[in-house]
């Protein structure tokens, strides 16, 4: 199993949120299927992800998308995401 771990600070937790559950069909589409999403306890605004994926490449080609970077611009996002590609 293959997973990718996201890690990024965000502008406003609420915010970013309502547009990251909008996005869910892009994530669906890429193979990228939700198992976490964390928060920092003592900063809200610092974001991680963890997904299962199905397809490595689509997973990786949406990462890198420019799609991507203008949604995570418009929902917030304030600095370079850590992206982790994770194997068992």
């Amino acid at each position: 199993m293959t997973y990718v771990l996201i890690r990024h600070k965000v502008a406003n937790f609420g915010k970013w949120k309502l547009a990251y559950d909008g996005d869910v069909t892009s994530r669906q589409r890429a193979g990228l299927n939700e198992t976490h999403l964390l928060h920092n306890v003592q900063n809200h605004e610092e974001v991680v992800l963890l997904f299962e994926v199905d397809d490595l490449q689509k997973a990786l080609e949406f990462c890198g998308s420019s799609a991507l970077r203008d949604t995570m611009q418009k929902a917030g996002v304030i600095a370079t995401p850590d992206i982790v590609l994770l194997g068992r």
